[in-house]
């Protein structure tokens, strides 16, 4: 239960850092919203366009701005060398973490609920027609980009050009969730049910989530402490 209660703890603390400046999640859902536009302008919103590239657009568009989310995460702690009180603090590595990444994935999910209404209007799809499955992939693929983005932010978080190392570190370790998320959301904004192939794909994003959890709640000592 105390563990629970840091983890907890940690979680409210950079949400209420982050809603009270709000520079990580504005800056995140502009740059989300004129991605959107920007392609609408550059595809033909087509029936058949939106088949083929609808879940494309839509994880490119999560994972560029969801970059500006995850750099923040340890970054905002550098002021008064706070990093190192948290480091110092009498609390697990893993329950740092879990809060850090915990308070993200709600950023995220913010930012994607945000965007979808606007990609709906601009491409001309109907998303709510699969929205409990649609959710469910959207919260399997964000945790996946939540957990290597905060382990890298934390890794990067003293690197003078950590704004252009941690989408690249992040996007091609990602890639694997990248695809199945992908692959899942073409099938379910063209109103198909999560069965047959696109249940195999669900099973592959499953279990990326638990082996980079797994990974991280092992190594995030050891990359904070050293």
């Amino acid at each position: 239960m105390l563990y629970w209660r840091q983890v907890a703890t940690i979680a409210v603390k950079d949400l209420r850092s982050e809603f009270r400046t709000k520079e990580a999640i504005n800056a995140s859902v502009s740059f989300g919203m004129v991605i959107l536009l920007l392609f609408s302008f550059a595809f033909d919103p087509t029936a058949e366009m939106t088949r083929e590239f609808s879940g494309g657009l839509l994880w490119m568009t999560f994972a560029f701005a969801g970059a500006l989310v995850l750099n923040r995460s340890f970054a905002r702690e550098l002021q008064n060398d706070c990093i190192d009180a948290l480091v110092a603090a009498p609390v697990p590595a893993s329950a740092l973490f879990l809060g850090k990444a915990f308070a993200n994935l709600v950023l995220l999910l913010m930012v994607e609920a945000l965007c979808f209404p606007v990609f709906g209007i601009f491409y001309n799809v109907t998303w709510t027609r699969q929205l409990g499955s649609l959710a469910l992939v959207c919260l399997l693929g964000t945790w996946g980009q939540t957990v290597i983005g905060t382990m890298f932010s934390a890794l990067t978080v003293n690197i003078r050009l950590r704004e252009v190392m941690l989408p690249l570190l992040v996007n091609t370790t990602l890639l694997p969730a990248l695809l199945a998320s992908m692959q899942l959301t073409v099938a379910l904004l063209a109103g198909e049910p999560l069965a047959g192939d696109t249940v195999v794909w669900l099973k592959f994003l499953i279990g990326f989530d638990v082996i980079f959890t797994s990974l991280a709640l092992t190594l995030v000592e050891t990359v904070l402490v050293g």
